[in-house]
């Protein structure tokens, strides 16, 4: 699965995020980083802890569980507040697959991955994410605010900054349905849901469908 949501963030949204960014003090991003991506990484990022992020992660957070997109698609049960990341010219992060387990001391399971632009494309060159997806080598620029979903168990990569620097938000959730396969039946199911309810409002036919998408979550969601 590889899903943009254009516009995830506001304009007024993404300039709040970016102005508290400004008050940061960028660290090596590899200071987080396992011994499996440790020699591919090379970026900044923002201390987890800082308190003066509050305000920007709750904001990600919010436009995440607001989207009926995203809803949908990741069927989220939790989130991982978002980490904050900067690359500067000649930066970037090699192929690598997300850590299974993620969050430490109040771990989940990262089953989706989510990265939010917050930097315009004119911005800076470069810095492509790059997302094996269904067999192919899925380059994505988006302009501010924009989001793309993937699997977490996908391997992707950052392409090298040649200019500029390009600033996001990376988040991950653990799916009330841990397998990709049926996340993507559910998200199919829905829209023949809606598709049948459009057609043929209260029919018989549109409330099956609901009905057989219900009782698939009933079946298949972990709480």
């Amino acid at each position: 699965m590889l899903f943009k949501i254009e516009g995830l963030l506001s304009t007024d949204e993404v300039a709040r995020i970016r102005a508290a960014l400004n008050d940061v003090k960028f660290v090596d991003g590899r200071a987080t980083a396992g011994d499996a991506v440790r020699d591919v990484k090379n970026n900044l990022q923002a201390p987890a802890g800082e308190a003066g992020l509050d305000e920007a992660r709750q904001l990600v957070a919010t436009a995440l569980l607001r989207s009926e997109a995203f809803n949908q698609r990741a069927l989220p049960r939790r989130l991982l507040p978002a980490m904050f990341n900067r690359y500067d010219p000649g930066m970037q992060y090699g192929g690598h697959v997300d850590n299974a387990i993620m969050g430490g001391m109040d771990p989940l399971r990262a089953d989706v991955s989510v990265t939010v632009f917050l930097s315009e494309p004119g911005e800076y060159e470069g810095g492509a994410l790059v997302v094996n997806s269904d067999g192919e080598a899925r380059p994505v620029r988006m302009a501010g605010g924009g989001a793309v979903i993937y699997d977490a168990t996908t391997i992707h990569r950052v392409e090298p900054v040649t200019r500029g620097s390009r600033l996001a938000a990376v988040v991950w959730c653990q799916s009330f349905v841990r397998d990709q396969a049926r996340r993507e039946i559910l998200q199919e199911l829905a829209e023949l849901a809606r598709w049948a309810r459009g057609v043929a409002p209260g029919s018989q036919e549109a409330m099956k469908v609901s009905k057989v998408r219900a009782n698939l979550m009933r079946m298949w969601a972990e709480l």
